[in-house]
């Protein structure tokens, strides 16, 4: 982003770095800052979902009410449910930009207590305009509750904490669904006193949502001179264009919106899949909601093991392809089951050809996990402060429109013939399609997935220090050149993206050429070689320099030839020069990659004379070791080549 400074800024700028944080994503539950937070919203998710379904129940099975049939109880007060969300969004959004979000997460949880005692009453009294009114109202209450609870994330947790933060909020909230629907079966089943207890719990969850929400530290609004806009329909279009103006951030919108189409298929499914093609009866149906679940939950707590507590996008074509793989094999694996009567949930685990069935929801909704986890905590991360919460707002009312489409479609795909289990097969290639679209719109999320796959499955790769990576504002990376893949394994430590300049003879190399030209590499040839295509080099790395964000550099100029250490050439000092007359405040980042020479993509054969590399795959084994050491930031004005050189020599002894 431009952003002007001052002439003193640009002599002693200083980042934010992301600060070394104590334990891992369960730690999180002991502090402050996030415990009553996080019990806040799995209290409000398990109340509303305890309400929900002991209400479905009730309509279903015990009440007779002749204007709502049934079979179109579940879907009545589930569209009431979920309109608010396409009507108040937009403003919910606008609130939680302009107030104090703990002021907000305190009324809005007297707003539950409100609701849910006229709910109470409602379910006393059997009243059901009164319960559908109180569905109405809970809807309305979460719509604002939403942007609230992602914009206030990253309020409080550091850039490393982001995603374990997200993956236990993402667990907790499956849990707490999942909790709330058995528990409001299970208490309206009891006869008689059934929904007087109901009303109990739904107040009683309400009061200690309200208690925690009291220990939610104060949170300062960020934009608090923000005039509401009341027009939802203007303001929702202002909060997609507000969103699209970050490429990366629309798309992860659309990405998030989609795989709530994906789940809506499933979930609306489950009932007719556990009876008419399971042969099972309703606790085999149960059954499937909880492997669901779990699976979400346990690939939302992966996220920030696989990704080293960063904002891992590579991890979203991961649960991607996952989500493709177990979806289609669901067809399959539901090809030939054995014909019977209705089945209770001991004849069906009985069955050998039904775990595999189970195994196959488990694993796609495991990566739906962590396909949706990454994409929220990088919304969060990259949106502006100032309007977080408008664009999760934008993101909510997309997440209400792709579910009411997916429940149209579904309709109509069925209506037209189609098995349940060829909508599950036809959805994961259409999964497969729409990821691939993105995928290649923001080529960040294949670049990073590339990245974290070279990282995890052809290296071990260690990396120290990479907290002195900043976090936001202008940088150099200065790095030794070892191998053909050091740009790769750099980007899979940056939680930023990082535009490299690069010898223009590197583009040459198939596939490595084409991943570095859709990284956007800089080509830079010699001075001597071509002046003009030197100078354009430099010129387009100022430009990244004066969008506040990442440059990378190799100053040796070419790979090593022998594995040591080269001089470092002049070029990042005209680079630093350059952004010292854009006024532009630039820090450099010293690095160094380590026990990569020998390996597979450094020059260590020995050819007709000359060392090359991408000779004999596992001259070294498999996954062998190498690594990255950070140095603290340097300020512009303390850096040389040589004093540089000395620090990356340092870097390679530790």
């Amino acid at each position: 982003m431009n952003r002007s400074v001052t002439a003193s800024d640009a002599v002693q700028p200083v980042p934010r770095v992301r600060p070394e944080v104590p334990g891992g994503q369960f730690a999180l539950l002991k502090q402050r800052r996030f415990a009553p937070f996080f019990w806040t919203q799995f209290l409000g998710a398990a109340n509303d979902n305890l309400f929900k379904f002991a209400f479905t129940v009730l309509v279903t099975y015990q009440l007779q009410v002749a204007w709502l049939p049934p079979a179109l109880a579940g879907l009545v007060i589930g569209a009431l449910f979920i309109l608010p969300f396409l009507l108040f969004s937009a403003t919910s959004g606008q609130l939680a930009d302009k107030l104090d979000r703990r002021w907000l997460f305190v009324w809005l949880k007297r707003i539950e207590m409100a609701i849910m005692a006229v709910a109470a009453w409602g379910f006393f009294v059997q009243n059901v305009p009164v319960l559908l009114a109180c569905i109405f109202l809970m809807g309305l209450q979460s719509t604002v509750f939403g942007p609230v609870k992602f914009a206030y994330l990253p309020q409080h947790l550091s850039e490393r904490e982001l995603t374990g933060g997200n993956g236990v909020v993402e667990m907790g909230t499956f849990v707490a669904i999942l909790l709330g629907n058995v528990a409001g079966g299970l208490i309206i089943a009891v006869p008689e006193i059934g929904a007087h207890h109901v009303g109990f719990s739904c107040v009683a969850l309400a009061v200690l949502g309200r208690v925690m929400a009291h220990h939610i530290p104060p949170s300062p609004a960020m934009d608090p001179g923000l005039v509401i806009n009341w027009n939802p329909f203007t303001e929702t279009w202002r909060n997609l264009r507000l969103a699209h103006q970050s490429p990366v951030v629309f798309r992860s919108v659309l990405g998030i919106s989609w795989m709530w189409f994906f789940g809506a298929v499933f979930l609306s499914l489950f009932p007719a899949f556990a009876k008419d093609v399971l042969q099972g009866d309703e606790q085999v149906a149960s059954l499937l909601l909880v492997v669901f679940s779990i699976g979400i939950a346990i690939g939302s707590l992966l996220c920030e093991v696989l990704s080293r507590r960063h904002v891992e996008i590579g991890l979203v074509p991961l649960g991607a392809i996952g989500m493709s793989i177990f979806s289609i094999d669901l067809y399959f694996a539901t090809r030939g089951l054995p014909a019977g009567g209705a089945m209770g949930l001991q004849a069906f685990l009985a069955e050998s050809a039904h775990w595999r069935v189970l195994l196959d929801l488990a694993l796609l909704s495991l990566f739906a996990g962590l396909y949706s986890v990454p994409m929220y905590a990088l919304i969060q991360m990259r949106s502006q402060p100032t309007h977080r919460a408008r664009i999760i707002a934008a993101n909510n009312i997309l997440n209400a429109l792709f579910m009411i489409a997916s429940a149209g479609i579904v309709g109509g795909l069925l209506a037209a013939g189609l098995s349940i289990p060829q909508l599950f097969g036809l959805i994961g290639l259409a999964n497969a399609v729409v990821a691939f679209y993105i995928f290649m719109l923001v080529p960040e999320y294949l670049l990073r997935f590339v990245a974290w796959v070279a990282s995890r499955c052809v290296y071990r790769f260690k990396v120290q220090g990479d907290e002195h990576i900043p976090t936001e504002g202008a940088a150099v990376l200065v790095c030794n050149h070892v191998s053909f893949v050091d740009a790769v394994l750099l980007m899979a430590a940056s939680p930023r993206p990082i535009r490299f300049l690069m010898d223009h003879r590197i583009f040459r190399v198939p596939v490595l050429g084409w991943l570095f030209r859709l990284a956007k590499a800089i080509p830079i040839a010699p001075q001597k070689d071509d002046v003009q295509a030197y100078e354009a080099a430099f010129a387009a790395a100022a430009a990244v320099l004066r969008d506040g964000d990442l440059i990378g550099i190799f100053p040796e100029g070419a790979i090593t030839r022998d594995g040591h250490l080269q001089p470092f050439k002049g070029g990042v000092m005209k680079l630093l020069e350059q952004a010292r007359l854009d006024g532009v405040p630039v820090t450099v980042v010293p690095m160094a990659l380590t026990n990569l020479w020998g390996s597979f993509f450094s020059r260590v054969e020995v050819v007709n004379g000359d060392r090359v590399a991408m000779v004999r795959p596992f001259r070294r084994g498999v996954l062998s070791r190498v690594g990255l050491n950070v140095s603290e930031a340097v300020p512009s004005r303390d850096v040389s080549p040589e004093s540089l050189r000395d620090t990356v020599a340092a870097l390679l002894r530790v």
